[in-house]
């Protein structure tokens, strides 16, 4: 699962809520469903309303992302 639609709509919506930056939306589709305090209020509202087999999308509000790095080039640490 790719979760494009979502995060398009996440972009979409983000300039609305930055005014709510630091909690979790929950996101089903192109729909903005609700925002919550914690990721894992989020997450128990989400499983609540769409249950297990439909896929929705929750995310922390954040006007700056920190990237992530993954990288394959890791050398092992020698004792």
């Amino acid at each position: 699962m790719t979760f494009e639609k979502e995060l398009a709509t996440y972009q979409r919506e983000l300039p609305k809520l930055l005014e709510q930056e630091g909690r979790y939306v929950l996101i089903q589709g192109d729909t903005v469903d609700s925002v919550w305090d914690t990721r894992n209020d989020a997450m128990q509202e989400g499983y609540w309303i769409f249950g297990l087999d439909t896929p929705f999308f929750v995310q922390q509000i954040l006007a700056y992302e920190k990237p992530v790095v993954i990288t394959r080039h890791i050398r092992p640490v020698c004792p």
